[in-house]
């Protein structure tokens, strides 16, 4: 329903209202005054030239509607536009002419002026587009629903019902004086207080002609101060306004709704709860509610108005009501359906008598063909008592034949059910020749994997023994050179002192190694015990060999230091001191007692024990 439409309903009653002989005609001086406040309330310019241009004839006399309606859509309708003009005083406009007429409440009147006005805009709102304007019964139902819902009572039907039932009340729904009638009777409202109702009336009113969705108050952060102040929210399909209190006389902002605006809910902080925050491609608005339920219902108004926006749907309650006429549409459309299908089962059963009426007549040719049949079905009942006579002495004989053959069949069961029994043995003793089979096999896996650890154990220690015995040649090759080298060795003593340092760190290192694989060798330490015997053998012979042997008082210790000259003979010699002499032989005591107490070394210490340098001095582990 456009603007268009709801204008000229309200107009329609103050055109009605001035046709006071009820002849469908109003005087022209009456239209000129009904159309310069029309002019007035609709906030367009006054053009009194057209108005006497329009009504100019010399005869004065009345104009009916359809008379007036070229002017009405000329000079007034067609220059409305939407936002300039507040609707409610063309409604107030409309309704003071109407109600002076039409609207008289006998004895205790419950509903005030002001509240029969809410109620006849809201009549005017869900009414049919058709004159004279009525609303239908389903209707006058949701609105009683919906200010019942505002007074939290619950709707009395059967009174709603036994008003319905009543002549005053037209076929086709109620006409506005009627529902007023029926508002002022109490019998709707009965208990309910005045306030209560008037209340009830004011909310409804602006939902539904107000397009208000939702109002109440919320607690919201302020932009600047980020603190927090209760505001009255007003929510309209485009905009959510807000105001200092439920007044609404002191507006404090204007929030626009359009397609990019969403509505998320917050968790609660800042001492707040029920959180929930409008988004705009500005700004972003912090509203609290009181709790859940008024913070849920907020939040889905909100985005109904959001959807009602995106939609290009300027109210709610006018795309419900177009949802409803479409419903009840529908509804009548079923019920049509439904009576044709009602006669159309009627002449299906018109059609089936007809057909039962034949059939009759078939039932009687069907009991004359009866009887032959019952003549033909009494000889083959002959025939086949002489055939059954005859099969039953076959049977006879098939019987025996079945003793016989069972006789036989119960020896073959048996016979088979030893055989299942032998079976069922075999399987088990194979199942167990299986089990120990697989035993077996993994009795000869172990036993590989033991031969094998064992051969590698062997191969190491053979390989250990390789180690040894070139070792043992390695220290008797030594031996013999030592004992022909044994004057190169006493001047080149120093330059062993130091290989026999950096031996010690090898022996250090050699020892760590032994401690390693000490379990490995468990089997070679007796030969290994030896090979440390020719060891030690060797440094006495070594430690021998230190120790001063020149004739005629002449001593070399362990101090000597060759310095050779161009031809390579010794140039000179320097005795040490006799405290570097004493720190020299305590060391090598040390050692000694040392390495009498512990074992050889391991293949891995064994393979370094001598080393030969590239210069022909020899390092010793």
């Amino acid at each position: 329903m456009d603007l268009r439409s709801e204008l000229l309903k309200s107009i329609w009653y103050a055109f009605t209202a001035l046709d006071v002989e009820k002849s469908g005609k109003v005087s022209k001086s009456q239209l000129k005054v009904l159309s310069h406040n029309l002019y007035t309330v609709l906030c367009i310019p006054h053009d009194p030239a057209a108005l006497e241009e329009h009504f100019r004839d010399d005869d004065d006399g009345p104009v009916s509607s359809q008379g007036y309606m070229p002017y009405l859509n000329k000079y007034i309708l067609d220059k409305v536009v939407e936002g300039t003009f507040v609707k409610e005083n063309v409604d107030e406009l409309c309704w003071t002419l109407t109600a002076k007429k039409n609207y008289r409440p006998e004895g205790k009147c419950v509903l005030p002026g002001k509240d029969a006005f809410r109620l006849w805009c809201l009549f005017i709102f869900l009414s049919e587009d058709r004159y004279p304007l009525v609303m239908i019964p389903d209707e006058v139902e949701y609105l009683l629903k919906k200010l019942c819902m505002a007074m939290s009572v619950e709707l009395n039907c059967v009174e709603l019902e036994d008003f319905i039932s009543q002549d005053s009340v037209q076929q086709n729904g109620f006409i506005v004086w009627a529902f007023l009638e029926m508002m002022n009777s109490g019998k709707l409202t009965r208990g309910i207080a005045k306030e209560t109702i008037s209340m009830a009336i004011e909310e409804v009113y602006r939902e539904i002609v107000g397009d208000v969705l939702k109002e109440g108050y919320l607690w919201k952060k302020g932009q600047l101060r980020r603190n927090w102040i209760e505001r009255w929210f007003t929510l309209r399909p485009s905009t959510l306004i807000y105001f200092t209190s439920e007044d609404r006389k002191d507006r404090k902002g204007n929030i626009q709704l359009d397609g990019n605006c969403c509505v998320e809910v917050l968790p609660d902080r800042d001492g707040k709860r029920c959180m929930f925050c409008l988004k705009t491609l500005t700004k972003t608005y912090e509203l609290s509610a009181s709790d859940t339920k008024q913070r849920q219902e907020w939040t889905t108004a909100i985005q109904t108005a959001i959807r009602l926006h995106v939609e290009g749907k300027t109210s709610l309650h006018k795309d419900l009501k177009l949802k409803r006429r479409e419903q009840r549409e529908q509804r009548e459309k079923r019920r049509e359906a439904k009576e044709q299908e009602l006669q159309r089962l009627r002449a299906l059963q018109e059609e089936r008598e007809r057909k039962m009426a034949e059939l009759e007549l078939l039932k009687e040719a069907q009991r004359q063909a009866q009887a032959l049949l019952e003549q033909d079905e009494q000889r083959r009942r002959q025939q086949h008592e002489q055939l059954q006579q005859a099969l039953e002495i076959q049977l006879k004989e098939a019987e025996e034949a079945r003793a016989s053959m069972q006789a036989e069949m119960a020896l073959k069961e048996a016979e088979a059910e030893r055989q299942r029994t032998r079976i069922k043995e075999l399987e088990a003793m194979q199942q167990r020749l299986e089990e120990a089979l697989q035993q077996e096999i993994k009795a000869r896996q172990d036993e590989e994997a033991f031969r094998y650890a064992q051969a590698r154990l062997l191969a190491e220690e053979e390989e250990k023994m390789k180690a040894l015995m070139s070792l043992r040649e390695e220290q008797e090759e030594y031996i013999q050179r030592a004992q022909r080298e044994k004057q190169e060795l006493k001047q080149e003593m120093e330059s062993k002192s130091r290989a026999l340092e950096e031996a010690q760190m090898q022996l250090e290192e050699v020892r760590a190694n032994r401690h390693r694989v000490d379990q490995d060798v468990v089997a070679a330490q007796r030969k290994l015990r030896q090979a440390s015997t020719n060891v030690k053998h060797w440094n006495v012979q070594m430690n021998r060999l230190m120790h001063p042997i020149g004739p005629g008082g002449m001593h070399i210790t362990l101090g000597l230091e060759k310095r050779p000259s161009v031809g390579g003979s010794f140039s000179s010699f320097r005795i040490p001191s006799q405290k570097d002499s004493g720190l020299r032989l305590r060391q090598k005591s040390d050692e000694q007692d040392e390495e009498s107490k512990e074992n050889m070394e391991s293949r891995g210490g064994c393979e370094s024990d001598k080393r030969f340098s590239t210069n022909g001095d020899m390092e010793i582990p």
